[in-house]
């Protein structure tokens, strides 16, 4: 039988979702069940505490999502906010991460190792020292700011799956903003990355300035480790 991955769903103001690791979350905020330890409490115990709050859950055979209250919980709504138009089958041998966190905080790790256009970037770090992953900014968090050696930030949008047109419009949303603050004077590029880009989506971009579209691919590879290594 597999494991349920146990994740809660959080609305953001722009109208998308966040979604994180139940206990994770639930540390960062431990406001939301005072008198539950995540470090001590089981995924079910935690769970059943939020429905008593109000929580919904939607499930499937691999995970469990529990959704806050307030979120707007049919199917439909949530496979647009989540970025999936088609069912992922894990059958087809198609790799991709299954949560967004994932695929943000991978890019974060190897933002110095990837090249946008040509571009050598690395994370943005603010005046009080926040850094650019899950920036907040008055119009919603974005999931990565990143800057080049020019001083040039770039607005990262990232989909787990596949990426709807009306990214373009989150996107451009948060260029406005960083044009407008602490990008001001300089220059503001916008980046999706998705596992597939949506014809749709590659028509918007072709009259949006400064926009760059990609889409990722993950890959598996073991090297044999039987070699033993003496160290001096």
């Amino acid at each position: 039988m597999a494991v349920q991955r146990h994740t809660v769903v959080i609305p953001r103001e722009d109208g998308g979702v966040e979604i994180y690791p139940l206990k994770e979350w639930l540390r960062q905020h431990p406001e939301v069940l005072p008198g539950l330890d995540p470090n001590l409490s089981t995924s079910h115990q935690l769970r059943n505490a939020l429905r008593r709050l109000g929580w919904t859950m939607e499930e499937s055979p691999n995970e469990m999502r529990l959704i806050k209250p307030g979120l707007e919980t049919s199917s439909e709504v949530l496979t647009g906010v989540l970025g999936r138009d088609e069912p992922v089958n894990d059958d087809e041998g198609e790799s991709y991460f299954s949560l967004e966190y994932q695929l943000r905080d991978f890019l974060a790790s190897n933002l110095t190792t990837t090249s946008i256009n040509g571009k050598r970037l690395r994370l943005f770090v603010d005046q009080s020292g926040r850094d650019g992953i899950e920036f907040p900014t008055a119009v919603g968090p974005i999931d990565i700011l990143a800057v080049d050696d020019t001083g040039s930030l770039f607005v990262f949008e990232l989909k787990r799956a596949n990426s709807p047109d009306r990214a373009i419009g989150q996107l451009t949303r948060y260029m406005g903003w960083v044009g407008q603050t602490v990008g001001k004077g300089r220059q503001v590029f916008g980046v999706i990355v998705a596992k597939s880009i949506s014809e749709n989506l590659r028509y918007a971009a072709l009259v949006v300035p400064n926009v760059y579209l990609y889409e990722y691919e993950v890959e598996f590879q073991l090297r044999p480790a039987q070699e033993v290594v003496t160290r001096k």
